[in-house]
């Protein structure tokens, strides 16, 4: 078989992406304001305009109370806002692109657990939870840094969730949403029933699958055949000794599970048990910690200054231990690919042209970004084309500058000067420009 190139079409559940690019999904810190929707469209148009085949809506939670892992996140439950999200999806369609909203709930992750001052604000909110919270997490609750006073769910309880994905899901596709992808890694509620570290139900969701299963059909149930797809987590990267947890060869089998039941398309992820610095490895953000514009906001968000450096030693250490590694899904895509008909996304230290190229067709089907589109809103711009070549690299350092601050609800953008420096250097040059080899026949089309 002809190995696929980026520019070329890719099919995920009858529904044809124009190429293998996407923008994977980020914190876009949009809220549910009136102001949202034009939030979101400024967040996500300039990389449809740019020529991506398929533009992710970051992490929208589908309950109206609780499930937030982070400030500024959308939830998307009641049907008048949720219409008014067709302003975001009308302009991404404009440009040719596809769109999908990821569905999420944070569940042990919320901020209810981390964030002291909205605990502060929400005193009688509990976290939703699959199992009893781990020792090792019941451990910092008593220590102070965490605050668990979480409600297990019952069976009846984990079926209305999945109802709620279900309900979500169809307001969304109604809004005109193309595909949706579910947030099944990063230690949100639906990793939690994966994993055999937070799940020790006695029931049939012992199976953590099974929760997949019932999303997936009420998803179906509510908005009829709408291309799906998940993350899927392998704990590899879990800190030494620690069992149980996801194995390579667990994330497999689920992938496996899940294309035999109807996902459309997968999307393998490695990381650790915890919410920490393997899902965005890279440097540490030093320069992020020191701004003196978002001091007050750790302060708030981690219980006291204090607390805050606490945390900014952890994710030093955290840093110094997962450290950058290029592509560093690709090996897991590549066994998943091996064992499903479906597509396989790849995400996760993509940074360069050549290595993209390396990959389709034989890791994955598809590639995405995340960080780099917080310093390169219009990257597909640089990336796709006849004529790019293989050493075209994103500006992005993976330095986690970006990342930081959304603690304190800031917008994600890129905060490191040599960054912004030789992207501005690339607008200079027109490099953001789209032609009509990586568009959808129109004229030359200049972004931003």
């Amino acid at each position: 078989m002809t190995t696929p190139r980026l520019e070329d079409p890719v099919d995920v559940g009858g529904f044809t992406l124009r190429n293998r690019l996407y923008r994977a999904p980020l914190l876009e810190c949009a809220g549910n304001g009136a102001d949202a929707p034009e939030i979101l469209a400024s967040e996500l148009e300039p990389a449809a305009k740019a020529g991506a085949g398929l533009v992710c809506q970051g992490a929208t939670i589908v309950r109206e109370n609780g499930g937030c892992a982070a400030p500024g996140m959308t939830r998307v439950s009641d049907p008048t806002f949720v219409d008014s999200l067709r302003t975001v999806t009308d302009r991404i369609h404009a440009h040719g692109s596809a769109i999908a909203i990821q569905l999420e709930h944070g569940g042990l992750r919320s901020m209810e657990t981390w964030h002291a001052e909205y605990r502060r604000e929400h005193p009688t909110l509990r976290q939703l939870a699959v199992s009893r919270p781990p020792r090792l997490l019941r451990l910092l609750d008593a220590l102070g840094f965490l605050d668990y006073d979480a409600h297990v769910l019952t069976t009846e309880e984990v079926y209305e969730l999945a109802a709620d994905f279900g309900r979500s899901a169809s307001m969304a596709v109604d809004a005109g949403y193309d595909v949706v992808h579910i947030a099944g890694a990063n230690m949100g509620i639906v990793h939690q029933f994966l994993s055999p570290f937070y799940n020790r139900r006695d029931d049939e969701f012992a199976d953590g699958v099974r929760f997949l299963e019932v999303v997936a059909d009420e998803i179906r149930a509510h908005a009829g055949d709408v291309p799906l797809m998940t993350k899927v987590p392998a704990e590899t990267a879990a800190p030494p000794g620690l069992r149980p947890h996801l194995t390579e060869d667990d994330a497999v089998d689920i992938c496996r599970r899940l294309a035999d039941y109807g996902y459309d398309a997968l999307v393998p992820v490695s990381g650790s048990v915890f919410w920490d610095a393997s899902i965005v490895r890279g440097s540490f953000p030093a320069r992020a910690w020191r701004d003196e514009r978002y001091r007050e906001g750790y302060a708030d968000a981690f219980g006291g200054p204090v607390r805050a450096r606490l945390v900014e030693l952890g994710n030093r250490i955290e840093a110094a231990w997962y450290d950058f590694d290029p592509a560093w899904n690709a090996s897991l895509c590549r066994r998943v690919r091996e064992k499903v008909a479906v597509p396989v996304f790849c995400e996760g230290g993509i940074r360069e042209r050549g290595e993209i190229d390396n990959l389709l067709g034989d890791a994955c089907d598809a590639v995405g970004m995340a960080r780099p589109f917080y310093a390169e809103p219009e990257l597909p711009a640089r990336l796709l084309g006849p004529d790019v070549s293989g050493d075209t690299r994103v500006v992005c350092e993976s330095c986690n500058n970006c990342a930081v601050p959304q603690v304190t609800g800031a917008s994600g953008v890129c905060q490191t000067p040599s960054v912004l420096r030789r992207a501005g250097a690339h607008r200079k040059e027109g490099s953001y420009t789209r032609t009509t080899e990586i568009g959808t026949g129109d004229d030359d089309d200049p972004v931003g």
